[in-house]
């Protein structure tokens, strides 16, 4: 059986190019005991994915992306075409992170993404199947686990989100609403400022871009903030620590400011102020969670049925067009989960 894949041709320098990948056509082996082949329908596009195009991915997170190969390590859910694996069988539909091709086989007990792709069975019953890539899936337990778990959020805090239109910034700001909190969101575009405050209806929204972000913050949180999540990082951070409160706490998520910088990117230089404050500062990420899963699907699943919680999606079709979807959403020019529809 023949089938097409993403394949990684050269590490992008900034912006990324057509160049930089190529839509191969490669015949697949016979399955082995253990093992399921997977028609890949929806596949993910995630901002970190532009830290495993380098040469050199961060210490110590997932390794870079080798040249001329399967790109490994990222979320999709299809059908199951055939098994060798107990538990799984024809034509049930599995989350797995074989993404970025037509066809994957899977070995049904390999952790994958720190857990959170290692193949499983999901309910589209339940949820779209898209979903389990998204508020279902990664966002929503990274969005999850870091505002109730690694930020600890308390009665009466005010939070800020910053890409609170991005995949886990709007299920972080929906979060925190609906559990009775004033929250701040922040965005890059005045349309993604209007749908924080339109469809979310957060109470303070600002486009960061359209002055100085420590003014626009004060502006919109005048008595300051006891929670920020961060997806950005830079200047970002730098703003929420002269804005948090005593005993304030950071989720820190994500850098998205610095994805593709082709030359480091400066730190806060007021970071003093997290001790005279007694803030905490703490990183996470959401695959640390994955014993947390069913908790998260159990707040998200029933406020996503009842429409309590909105996940709305950015969706481009056909998998030679992945990369061109990952490129929209680091400049900003998408909205909720990115998603390639792929069968």
């Amino acid at each position: 059986m023949r089938t097409r894949e993403l394949h990684l041709s050269a590490y992008p320098r900034g912006e990324l190019c057509d160049s930089d990948f190529a839509f191969v056509e490669v015949e697949l082996r016979d399955l082995r005991d253990g093992e399921v082949l997977v028609r890949n329908e929806w596949t993910s596009v995630d901002a970190a994915l532009r830290l495993r195009l380098r040469e050199r991915a961060p210490a110590g997170y997932f390794a870079s992306f080798p040249l001329r190969a399967a790109m490994d390590g990222i979320a999709t859910v299809g059908v199951v075409v055939e098994s060798r694996a107990d538990g799984f069988a024809e034509g049930d539909w599995v989350a797995h992170a074989a993404g970025w091709r037509e066809h994957a086989i899977v070995e049904a007990e390999k952790e994958a993404l720190g857990g959170v792709g290692t193949l499983r069975r999901i309910d589209v019953d339940a949820a779209a199947p898209q979903a389990y890539l998204g508020v279902l899936g990664g966002s929503g337990l990274t969005a999850y686990t870091g505002l109730i778990h690694v930020a600890a959020l308390r009665d009466g805090d005010v939070v800020w989100v910053s890409a609170a239109a991005g995949s886990v910034g709007l299920l972080v700001a929906q979060l925190a609403k609906l559990r009775g909190h004033r929250v701040v969101g922040s965005a890059g575009s005045p349309d993604k400022a209007a749908f924080l405050g339109g469809k979310l209806g957060l109470d303070a929204v600002f486009d960061y871009k359209s002055g100085s972000l420590p003014e626009l913050l004060g502006q919109a949180a005048p008595e300051g903030i006891d929670v920020y999540f961060d997806n950005v990082g830079g200047d970002h951070l730098a703003a929420a620590l002269t804005a948090l409160r005593p005993w304030g706490r950071v989720a820190m998520c994500g850098a998205i400011s610095e994805y593709a910088a082709s030359t480091p990117v400066p730190g806060p230089d007021n970071l003093f102020l997290a001790v005279a404050k007694n803030l905490t500062l703490r990183g996470f990420r959401g695959s640390s969670y994955v014993h947390l899963r069913a908790e998260m699907e159990g707040v998200f699943g029933p406020w996503l049925r009842d429409g309590r919680l909105i996940s709305p999606e950015t969706v481009v079709e056909g998998l030679e067009n992945a990369p061109g979807a990952l490129a929209r959403l680091l400049h900003g020019d998408t909205i909720g989960k990115t998603i390639v529809k792929t069968g």
